[in-house]
C-alpha cells in the first residue's frame, strides 16, 4: 500500500467513527471504565473495523491491541477529546498513526466538528484539506499564543494561553499556525494515541519538537511521555522553563 492509499484508509476510518456517533443516541459514561463514554466505544468499534480490513494490526486507546496481517501497525484514539465531545465542546478528533519498520510513516487528524481533516507523510510534508501547512515563525515568548495541558510555573501572561482539551488538535494547531507552541505543564502527560498523529502532522509541516524528559516520544507501546511542539527552536528554547518539572 502507498503513502496516499494509506492515507484514504486512515480518513475512511476517522469517517466511520464520525457516523458511527451519528448513529449513537447518548454519548455519555457507559459505565464499565472510568472516563469511557459509549462514543468511544462506538467510534472504536467503527474505526478498527476499517482498520482491521486493511490488514493493519492496532494499538487503542479503547480496546487496547489488536493484530493484523501487516506489518503496520496503526495507534488510534477513535476520539480524542471525549469530554468535550459528551459535553458539547466542539474540540475533538479522530486520531490515527500508523508506523511501519522505520517508524511513524503517516498520520491523520479529522476534525469532526469543523470536517477539516490533517495528514502527514514521513518525509513529504504535512496538510490540511489537500493544502500544504507550515507553522508561524514566532521565536518570541512574549508574542506567543501557546496551547496548554495543566499549569505552567512562569513565563507567561494569562492572555497568552489556551487549554483546548484536545492534544491531536492542539498540534496540529502548532503545525498550521493557529497556536506558536504547544506545552504540558508539571505532573501532566499523554499517551501515544493522544499526540502521535499530530506530532507527526507538527514534524512534517516544519515545526520543532521535543519531549519534555528526554525520552522518544515515537513509541508502539502504551507508556506516557511528554512531547512538546514549538514554531521555532528558539521559542522552543524559551517555553521549556514554564513547562516545570
Amino acid at each position: 500500500m502507498d503513502d496516499l492509499a494509506l492515507v484514504e484508509v486512515l480518513f475512511t476510518a476517522s469517517a466511520a467513527a464520525h457516523a458511527a456517533l451519528d448513529e449513537l443516541d447518548d454519548w455519555g459514561p457507559n459505565g464499565l471504565r472510568a472516563g469511557q463514554y459509549r462514543l468511544d466505544v462506538a467510534a472504536d468499534e467503527a474505526a478498527i473495523a476499517v482498520l482491521g480490513k486493511a490488514g493493519m494490526s492496532v494499538l487503542s486507546e479503547e480496546s487496547g491491541r489488536t493484530d493484523g496481517p501487516l506489518p503496520l501497525l496503526a495507534v488510534l484514539d477513535p476520539i480524542d477529546g471525549s469530554t468535550n465531545a459528551h459535553r458539547g465542546i466542539p474540540m475533538y478528533s479522530t486520531s490515527i498513526c500508523v508506523f511501519d519498520a522505520d517508524g511513524p510513516r503517516v498520520g491523520a487528524v479529522v476534525n469532526h466538528p469543523l470536517g477539516q481533516r490533517f495528514h502527514a507523510i514521513r518525509g513529504a510534508g504535512a496538510w490540511r484539506d489537500g493544502a500544504a501547512i507550515a507553522p508561524s515563525k514566532c521565536d518570541v515568548l512574549s508574542e506567543s499564543i501557546v496551547g496548554l495541558s495543566g499549569p505552567v510555573a512562569s513565563g507567561l501572561a494569562s492572555w497568552q494561553h489556551r487549554t483546548f482539551g484536545c492534544a491531536s488538535l492542539e498540534f496540529c494547531a502548532v503545525a498550521e499556525g493557529s497556536l506558536d507552541a504547544y506545552v504540558l505543564g508539571k505532573g501532566f502527560s499523554l499517551r501515544p494515541w493522544d499526540y502521535l498523529a499530530g506530532l507527526l502532522i507538527c514534524a512534517e509541516a516544519g515545526a520543532v519538537i521535543s519531549e519534555l524528559d528526554g525520552r522518544d516520544p515515537w513509541i508502539r507501546f502504551d507508556e506516557p511521555r511528554r512531547p512538546i511542539a514549538a514554531s521555532t527552536a528558539r521559542l522552543l528554547q524559551a517555553i521549556l522553563p514554564a513547562a516545570s518539572g
